[in-house]
């Protein structure tokens, strides 16, 4: 390997000399240490991290935990908002002192870490309030804290009551809560002490809470809390107390579903198809779709298929759409019944295309050309391309589906292809903005890949000339499509 100090001669002598065993010779204790307080003059990374490695050789704990405090006040203290591009800054700050509390990580010094964790968990998620970290990078370094806490309780093995009611204070109090102090993840440090005075303070915050309404806005505090007594039931396996903590918010049909699911998962059906149905009935105007769905599954494992047939008839019937589609199609496929209830379902589709065309509004006073865009998704579902074409040329159609369309039409119909990509030009055009020029440009050069297959290079010339005419103030568009003409000039 060579180096940038190049071996050296002796004087009065051709013996060369190891250049690194020079630099070990004058590197003795006292250069090293004026070397290194040199560099830690201008460097403050370096000067904190001598700093907290130098205080626990000192021998007085207490001057050792102020020291780091110090430092993680230094690291999460911020002026103003810190945007996205000062994060980095900001993170590798309090990532030298989360290097510095790893170190603490011993028999000796885990009470002090877990101290430390504490506060620095805190500092760093409370500074997160003014802080952009949509990279995740201050979260990743919450988490890396909360991970050493954990160890470093296990290790310690503080006090079982305080470090619960500690836990219990930042598991409900955070304002993100990245890290988990929840009483399953510290179940060990925490040992049956622990966990009974996590319970009681739990408990205690739990039965100050009113039942909430339907009207009730999102309340965080009361979100934490009955997480916490849910932790709590899911860790001693209790069904019924996981129940009836689900039981004082039923404020919507999916509150009811949550409670239908644990009782599944318990292999209780009988118990959740009742929850379900209780849900169902309880929100006659504001129904759950992934309620109806839950229904609609049990009721075909009890063969009660006429109503799960209809209750998937209701949502398409409310909001025919490509996924109510879908439902109807697996729900009918498994009773035998597609053929027909396809012949119904396309029936009630044109229906609504040919209404909402019929319909006016103070928007729209005057009847409008049938969208078939619901049709032809279908079709194009269904993989029926002659039934898709034939539903893009009946009516106006969404410009993404006769896009889709005329690729899948490509290499069977490419005279149908162009049709529907010269189509979706214009409009894509008159959108006015470079992104949709170059968006046009490839669907121009599609058409000028399949018009040469088919040997018609002179129209496409035509049909560029046109667009040159049509679209003669869009100079950027036009600079574009000049050069789609001289690349079709230069193949020829």
């Amino acid at each position: 390997m060579e180096h940038g100090l190049k071996s050296g001669m002796v004087s009065g002598s051709n013996k060369r000399r190891d250049p690194w065993r020079d630099i070990h010779e004058y590197l003795d204790t006292q250069a090293l240490i004026d070397l290194l307080l040199d560099v830690a003059q201008r460097d403050d990374r370096l000067y904190q991290s001598l700093l907290l490695k130098a205080e626990p050789t000192s021998g007085a704990g207490g001057n050792v935990a102020k020291a780091f405090k110090r430092a993680i006040d230094g690291a999460t203290r911020i002026r103003g908002f810190v945007d996205w591009r000062e994060v980095g800054t900001f993170a590798a700050k309090v990532d030298q002192v989360v290097d510095s509390l790893a170190e603490l990580l011993k028999p000796d010094t885990a009470a002090m870490l877990v101290e430390l964790a504490e506060y620095a968990i805190e500092r760093v998620e409370n500074s997160l309030e003014q802080i952009d970290d949509s990279d995740g990078e201050i979260g990743d370094i919450v988490y890396r804290l909360g991970e050493l806490h954990l160890k470093a309780c296990a290790m310690a093995r503080p006090e079982a009551a305080d470090l619960a009611e500690r836990l219990f204070r930042l598991e409900t109090t955070l304002p993100f809560g990245l890290c988990s102090f929840d009483a399953a993840t510290y179940k060990i440090p925490l040992g049956k002490v622990g966990l009974c005075r996590y319970r009681e303070l739990a408990e205690a915050e739990w039965r100050k809470l009113k039942p909430p309404t339907a009207k009730d806005s999102y309340d965080v505090h009361r979100s934490r809390i009955t997480r916490v007594m849910e932790q709590l039931a899911e860790a001693s396996d209790d069904i019924e107390e996981l129940v009836a903590i689900k039981s004082r918010d039923l404020s919507s049909g999916y509150r009811y579903l949550g409670i239908a699911e644990i009782w599944t998962k318990a292999k209780q059906p009988d118990q959740a198809l009742a929850w379900a149905e209780r849900g169902l009935k309880a929100f006659p105007e504001r129904p759950d779709n992934r309620l109806r769905d839950f229904l609609v599954a049990a009721y075909l494992k009890r063969k009660r298929n006429d109503e799960a047939l209809q209750l998937t008839w209701i949502q398409f019937e409310e909001q025919p759409g490509i996924e109510h589609y879908k439902k109807l199609h697996d729900v009918a496929g498994k009773l035998g019944l597609w053929p027909v209830q396809r012949e119904r379902a396309l029936a009630r589709v044109a229906d609504v295309i040919a209404r909402e065309a019929m319909a006016t509004t103070h928007r729209k006073p005057k009847p409008s050309a049938p969208n078939y865009s619901l049709r032809v998704e279908i079709a194009l579902w269904e993989q029926d391309l002659d039934a898709a074409w034939v539903a893009a040329q009946t009516g106006i159609c969404d410009r993404s589906l006769l896009i889709t369309l005329a690729g899948k039409l490509e290499s069977a119909r490419p005279v149908d292809a162009v049709s529907l990509y010269r189509r979706v030009v214009p409009a894509i055009v008159e959108q006015t903005h470079n992104a949709a020029y170059e968006e046009a440009i490839k669907l121009i050069s599609k058409v000028g890949e399949l018009m040469k297959e088919q040997k018609q290079q002179l129209q496409f010339g035509d049909y560029l000339a046109e667009l040159r005419l049509q679209f003669k103030p869009k100079r950027n568009f036009i600079k574009l499509l000049d050069g789609v003409a001289r690349s079709t000039a230069s193949e020829k």
